[in-house]
């Protein structure tokens, strides 16, 4: 990351800037940093000013405790100010309920999009998982034990036993233990895991919420309910798609709404 501001704790927060035209903050999900949506930056430049970020606890961010989620909302504030102050926030995952948690706070942007929040149904024990993953979180991550900590997110996103085995052998491995902790803040942002109806409500701007066509129904349905949540909220569908989106088809879609 080329430039640095810092929030209101002190906490500094990295952050690089490519593109021109109207600006757009990108949030990124668990067991990630600002790089990992640096390929949809560059699919954004020509038409947008694109803003990729470390969240606190990853990358080149810092990570002052105590951590709560309204710290992170004050990142966003932060680095909002120092790219101008006239910005719009795109979230993928759970970045997307911190880029919806800010906006309806009040932070003053002028559009939301979202990429498959995974809010879960109450019907469905989507609760019940969610505090049980938490809870055993904070476990292994009290415990000193990351890798365990990153087999739980895993299992949480429906992965195999193989697969995860799998990932533990990967050259991938050491990075993902090295960003872990933060799976705690993502938790936190995540909440009880259903949707904030309340909160959702309180969002005046445009919101634009995304899913994947080739991703599971209730992943669609939670895309569909953000956008009935809201004041001004449209739903699409990306054939094809699954939660690794794939830039070069989001980005036209987001482009365009960025632009108004």
């Amino acid at each position: 990351m080329e430039k640095q501001t810092v929030s209101r704790d002190g906490t500094a927060v990295a952050y690089d800037v490519t593109g021109r035209g109207p600006t757009v903050v990108l949030v990124s999900g668990a067991m990630s940093t600002g790089g990992t949506l640096a390929p949809l930056a560059q699919r954004l430049a020509g038409r947008c000013t694109a803003v990729v970020y470390d969240r606190r606890g990853r990358g080149e961010s810092g990570d002052t405790a105590p951590y709560a989620v309204d710290r992170e909302v004050e990142d966003l504030v932060a680095l909002t100010e120092a790219v101008g102050g006239d910005a719009a926030l795109f979230g993928v995952s759970s970045g997307g309920a911190l880029a919806l948690r800010a906006a309806a706070t009040g932070l003053p942007v002028g559009r939301v999009a979202v990429y498959e929040v995974p809010f879960a149904d109450s019907l469905a024990g989507g609760a019940e998982q969610q505090a049980r993953y938490t809870a055993d979180l904070e476990r292994a991550l009290g415990e000193g034990r990351r890798g365990d900590a990153v087999e739980l997110f895993l299992r949480l996103t429906g992965l195999g036993e193989e697969m995860i085995a799998g990932a533990r052998q990967s050259p991938m491995w050491a990075g993902m233990k090295a960003v872990a902790p933060s799976l705690a803040h993502d938790a936190a942002v995540m909440g009880d895991g259903l949707l904030p109806r309340e909160r959702l409500a309180a969002i005046g701007v445009p919101v634009l919420s995304v899913a994947g066509a080739a991703s599971p129904r209730w992943m669609r349905e939670a895309g569909r309910e953000i956008a009935g949540a809201v004041a001004h909220g449209t739903y699409r569908e990306l054939e094809g798609q699954t939660h690794m989106i794939d830039p070069d088809v989001l980005g036209p879609v987001l482009a365009e709404f960025v632009a108004g």
